[in-house]
């Protein structure tokens, strides 16, 4: 047991509704809705947090009540109307008969939204203003809208207790409509609804009593806001405890869900949802000044990764129940193995952000370390024994490989994992060198331990061959040697190294180094900062239109904030077209992307980010003597189905079966091997 888990584990009663623990899962948007409604997949996937120990899971992050608040982005949900009912109750009932309890979150989006989407009604907001993360100008509302969405939040309250949910928050966090109306910084009105703070939270209460009138006195409703925009001219800490205070004074809220900050731009966004980079629990004392001065539940989420933390935070008193949102995305079951005794097993979040930086770029919520959240219907987060007990042979100890290790030792199987080197975690434990992503640890930290505990036989510094594969004589052989970094096929790529190489000590550059990125992706802007935190003068460039494309929302703001801050000069739309020595220096030539002009840059190092070829030549070795010939059925595990040769005996064929995942097939990302070996493992 951790310290203080008894806080924990001890039940919430709001209003006469009982929450069976005090750990939740905020209302986020994992882009699962389908016609706008929460249809199966958005149903198991809250549902396996439900059979986990969850006290109360809310859905429907940014959940809309009128037509002209889109639901269309990130797939959202619309109680706009009736036709959603029905899947509130199914829903509700698959969550209840787990004991856990169920709500939603409400909202009109107002500017933080696209127009040009769904209904294309342009966007509202209680002034003609823009806001830089939805790129939309709004409409100034006018008082016969106002009226009409006020009465929309009315009529969807009443669709959560008709569909049997436990309760509804209203969203007044984002920079959604609500707040809009309370910020100075959005709000430029000048009639009752605009000018002092008591004008400003006119809008929120009506919308309270509206709901309040349609959903009965006796219904749980609450409110997500900002404890502190920590914005020049938005909301002060001062004046959202004003706004909080009020709303519970006048009974219109049951509790209130405190985070920080607000997410008008790019910067804001990410440190609203805070990554790796910052401290656990980084906005926990903006929630419990609220706390202080209120006499209702206080729920808190951002960046609550482990139970300890959230243990701390409500035996101590800051607040009432603690949001492990994207814990629960990389463990549902967190909370049971807590109440089992087995807080060692928990997959701890590392903030990676994948989870958040697919959404918004119109993906669905994935864990970069748990390949089953969202795919509940064909991936199980508990794996089955096998019928018969098989000898299986893994090649390579990196994420992939350890995974592969994983799911074939708890089939039963008796397995030995093959590294060369003498640690295992491949190329994430080399990530982790990058300055502020050494949480990335966590991810083969907790697959070492579970392959630890399951038996599993762990050969460090070996090197297997074909030999001492079929000298263990194995029914099942996964290849997982990963990927070897690449060069490039410039003219002089010999007199370049990779990120790689850098992150790894085997070359310690000095002076003036080029970091090119061809990829897009972190590696490359961790090593520009790694380089420049060590003295170096540092430009990076990339064939791309901006640096570091490919990161996600909550991760990209963070890399160019920290390049700006090192001074590290950032050019895109350049290709490297050649190497070459001059001296004892070198010389890199680039080509501008658009216009074609050449330039070259005289340093002292060039660092290149080409992404991995793979180490397949132990795949070659072996592929002849399988019974697959090495290959994969794509139908049969797109299908979520065994293998042909696992259960045909590939027409009578004896010996092993060959399998590679991860970047020993193609080099792709951590998610992808866990991926790869999860699917097929499963069912071996």
């Amino acid at each position: 047991m951790i310290a203080n888990a008894e806080a924990l584990l001890k039940p919430l009663t709001i209003k006469g509704l009982t929450i069976r623990n005090r750990v939740m899962s905020t209302s986020h948007a994992p882009s699962f809705g389908k016609d706008g409604k929460p249809q199966e997949r958005y149903q198991l996937y809250h549902e396996e947090k439900a059979k986990g120990g969850i006290g109360l899971t809310m859905f429907g992050g940014s959940s809309s009540v009128s037509l002209d608040s889109p639901a269309a982005p990130w797939n959202q949900i619309s109680v706009a109307d009736d036709s959603v009912v029905p899947f509130f109750r199914e829903f509700s009932d698959r969550i209840h008969r787990h004991g856990a309890k169920l709500m939603i979150q409400l909202t009109h989006m107002g500017r933080r939204t696209k127009w040009d989407t769904e209904n294309w009604l342009p966007v509202k907001s209680p002034s003609v203003t823009r806001e830089p993360a939805s790129r939309s100008v709004a409409k100034e509302l006018e008082q016969e809208e106002i009226d009409r969405i006020v009465a929309d939040f009315g009529r969807a309250a009443r669709r959560c207790r008709d569909g049997g949910l436990d309760g509804c928050e209203i969203s007044a966090a984002h920079g959604h409509l609500v707040d809009q109306f309370w910020s100075p910084h959005s709000n430029h009105r000048t009639d009752a609804y605009g000018g002092s703070l008591e004008n400003r939270m006119r809008f929120g209460i009506e919308v309270l009593t509206a709901m309040r009138e349609a959903a009965g006195d006796d219904y749980v409703i609450g409110m997500r806001m900002s404890g502190d925009e920590m914005l020049k001219g938005g909301l002060t800490a001062e004046d959202c405890i004003a706004i909080a205070t009020e709303y519970a004074n006048r009974g219109l809220v049951d509790f209130l869900n405190i985070m920080g900050g607000q997410a008008r731009d790019h910067i804001a966004h990410a440190i609203s949802l805070p990554n790796m980079s910052f401290p656990v629990a980084p906005y926990l004392p903006v929630a419990s000044a609220v706390k202080r001065e209120v006499d209702i539940p206080i729920f808190h989420a951002q960046r609550v990764t482990d139970l300890a933390t959230g243990a701390r935070a409500v035996a101590e008193g800051h607040v009432d129940m603690i949001a492990m949102t994207r814990a629960h995305i990389a463990d549902p079951h967190l909370v049971r193995k807590l109440m089992e005794g087995r807080a060692d097993d928990i997959r701890q979040c590392v903030g990676y952000g994948y989870c958040i930086d697919r959404i918004y770029v119109g993906k669905d919520a994935l864990c970069i370390q748990n390949a089953a959240t969202g795919r509940e219907a064909t991936m199980p987060h508990i794996i089955d024994k096998a019928s018969v007990k098989k000898r299986a042979v893994v090649v390579g100890g990196g994420v992939g490989g350890l995974e592969a290790a994983r799911v074939l030792a708890e089939r039963g199987h008796q397995v030995t994992l093959f590294e060369k080197s003498g640690r295992l975690g491949g190329q994430v434990m080399t990530a982790a060198k990058a300055t502020w992503r050494e949480a990335l640890t966590g991810i083969p930290r907790w697959l070492v331990s579970q392959v630890q505990a399951l038996g599993v036989e762990l050969r460090l510094g070996t090197e297997a061959d074909a030999a001492a594969i079929e000298a263990l004589a194995p029914d099942i052989v996964i290849i997982a040697t990963g990927g070897v970094p690449h060069l490039g096929d410039v003219k002089g790529a010999e007199y370049a190294v990779s990120t790689v190489d850098v992150l790894e000590g085997r070359v310690e550059p000095a002076g003036i180094v080029l970091v090119y990125d061809e990829m897009g992706d972190h590696n490359a802007a961790s090593t520009a900062e790694f380089l420049s935190q060590k003295g170096c003068l540092v430009e990076i460039a990339t064939h791309d239109r901006m640096i570091g494309e490919d990161i996600g929302a909550t991760n990209q703001p963070v890399h160019l904030r920290e390049l700006y801050k090192l001074g590290v000069v950032m050019t895109p739309n350049m290709e490297l077209i050649e190497i070459y020595p001059e001296g004892n220096r070198k010389i890199a030539a680039l080509r501008n992307t658009m216009t074609h002009a050449e330039e070259e840059r005289v340093v002292d190092h060039v660092v290149v980010d080409y992404g991995t070829h793979p180490v397949d030549r132990l795949h070659y070795a072996l592929k002849d003597a399988s019974r697959n010939h090495g290959l994969v059925d794509d139908a049969a595990l797109t299908a979520g189905r065994p293998q042909p040769c696992e259960t045909n005996g590939a027409a009578g064929r004896n010996g092993f079966s060959l399998y590679r995942v991860g970047d020993a097939l193609a080099g792709r990302n951590i998610h992808a091997a866990i991926y790869d070996a999860l699917r097929l493992c499963k069912d071996l």
